[in-house]
């Protein structure tokens, strides 16, 4: 089973752990997997660096906060933004804000 999220032309399938857009399926690493799911869920407010890094990667995870704008802009290429109701924006000295129109 799983839920199932949809935002423009893409659904999240929480059971298969993918995204697809129409019926092909994006490949995303696990990691750009979990990072799509927790903006759905934080839609509409702005998401830290430091949030995604304690509940994406873990408090055991210390890393580079740039690690974090790495995967955004993979997600970015991966999941185009152009002519799509929805919109993953920086938001300059805080962190990411994901919107869907």
């Amino acid at each position: 089973g799983g839920a199932r999220m949809g935002f423009g032309p893409y659904l999240v399938d929480t059971g298969l752990q993918e995204v697809r857009r129409a019926d092909t399926s994006v490949e995303l690493t696990q990691r750009e997997y979990d990072l799509v799911c927790y903006f759905l869920n934080s839609a509409g407010r702005v998401v830290s660096r430091e949030e995604l890094m304690e509940k994406v990667w873990g408090y055991d995870y210390f890393g580079d906060l740039r690690t974090v704008d790495t995967h955004i802009k993979r997600i970015r290429q991966k999941l185009p933004q152009e002519g799509v109701p929805w919109a993953l924006k920086t938001v300059y000295g805080v962190g990411y804000k994901f919107e869907v129109r």
